[in-house]
């Protein structure tokens, strides 16, 4: 116990710890470059360990600690450290704030990266929504009427899809088989005098579009919009294959297909491509219907936002934006509020624990130009831990100008007595 405690406190071990952080921070930020940023913050900085790592476009054969490893050995480090050297003192008391104000910045850094999530909510003029999208994770999803009037939803991720093989819910009568699956996927509608080979399936969506294999993309403004050749079995027998893709259950995706065939045919053709797109696509077993589609990600709210008024102000003879806000109503039937509010740059609406943060809006000339109805999108953030940086960097100060103030007076002090 007493070698434990002893590495366990050991200054080397600080420099060591610090050392590979200087070395995990170098790798992954090179490895964005192949991997882009999320998928390299996930492997690098929010994992326990790293193998293998790609570099300059090569794989090498790596092993090193993860983020989350290396955190955790430094609390621990500091923790031990500070015990076993602890005399209780007023000259110290900046070495110990200092200490508390570290630890809390580990520990808060690791609550925002285990309970913080950021998702989007985008809804056009008169809209209103109770829920918020992943800007990048999808789900399968199915809807069916439920006790009370209210709908039974039961989701399955898109990493369960990916996996291909069976999946099975406990509250979903049939087992879905995944035939085929598709990271990334482009639509192409099947149009009658250009159909050169049949559908993969004559059910559903996949009698209007085609869904290519693309590949993935790594960077910040592209994502990857997944699609499934999926198989519904439940204990009578298949009853056929669907085509789920998220480019017919993210509404902002249905929007950019409707613009772009507006834009090479018309608006009409647009409308009748888009609703296409979104044709329901249903099964029924033992007398009850399901509705399904792969959409993004979704997070409730008990309370609900109404998209009133969308406002993208120019400066006059240019494009570059001047003010643009949203007006919104918020009720929330727990507690009886209805009340409006603005949200504009540099001042979201914060509100049972979400923070609504302009991010981006499809209105005024520009949106009217391309025949699209004024829409607002928010940035939602919830991060529990938000206010731990803040207290861990006042507390560092703090206890840095404190043990400065203490030595300086003492410096003073003494040089006065003689």
């Amino acid at each position: 116990m007493n070698r434990i405690w002893k590495f366990l406190t050991s200054l080397r071990l600080t420099a060591v710890l610090l050392g590979l952080g200087i070395v995990l921070v170098w790798v992954g930020t090179v490895a964005q470059a192949d991997e882009g940023l999320y998928q390299a913050q996930a492997r690098y900085f929010k994992h326990w360990y790293v193998a293998g790592a790609t570099l300059f476009g090569y794989r090498v054969p790596l092993l090193l600690p993860g983020g989350y490893l290396l955190g955790t050995a430094l609390v621990v480090n500091l923790v031990a450290a500070h015990i076993q050297r602890f005399t209780w003192g007023w000259k110290k008391i900046g070495i110990h704030l200092t200490h508390v104000g570290i630890i809390v910045l580990l520990v808060g850094q690791l609550v925002t990266d285990l309970l913080s999530n950021e998702t989007q909510m985008r809804f056009v003029e008169g809209e209103t929504k109770s829920y918020s999208e992943s800007a990048s994770a999808y789900e399968l999803a199915f809807v069916s009427d439920g006790a009370n009037g209210l709908q039974q939803v039961v989701t399955i991720p898109v990493s369960r899809l990916a996996a291909k093989g069976e999946v099975k819910h406990e509250k979903l009568p049939f087992a879905v088989r995944v035939k085929n699956y598709q990271p990334n996927s482009e639509p192409s509608f099947r149009a009658p005098m250009a159909q050169n080979s049949p559908p993969v399936t004559s059910n559903g969506i996949a009698q209007f579009f085609d869904f290519r294999t693309m590949d993935e993309v790594r960077t910040m403004d592209e994502k990857n919009i997944p699609s499934a050749l999926i198989e519904i079995v439940p204990a009578s027998g298949s009853l056929g294959t669907w085509m789920v893709s998220g480019w017919s259950g993210d509404e902002g995706l249905v929007e950019a297909v409707r613009g772009s065939y507006a834009r090479q045919a018309s608006p009409q053709m647009a409308d009748m491509i888009a609703q296409r797109l979104t044709t329901p696509q249903t099964v029924e077993v033992d007398g009850k219907k399901f509705a399904f589609t792969l959409r993004p990600e979704r997070l409730y709210t008990p309370f609900s936002l109404t998209l009133l008024k969308a406002t993208h102000a120019v400066y006059p003879g240019t494009d570059i934006p001047k003010d643009f806000r949203s007006r919104v109503r918020l009720q929330n039937p727990r507690t009886g509020e209805d009340r409006e509010m603005e949200v504009f740059m540099n001042t979201p609406l914060r509100y049972g624990g979400l923070t609504f943060f302009q991010y981006q809006m499809a209105a005024g000339e520009a949106a009217a130009r391309e025949g699209l109805r004024p829409s607002s999108t928010f940035q939602v953030v919830r991060n529990p831990g938000w206010i731990t940086p803040y207290a861990g960097c006042i507390l560092v100060s703090l206890g840095l100008v404190v043990q400065f103030m203490i030595h300086l007076v003492g410096f003073v002090s003494k040089r006065r007595s003689t």
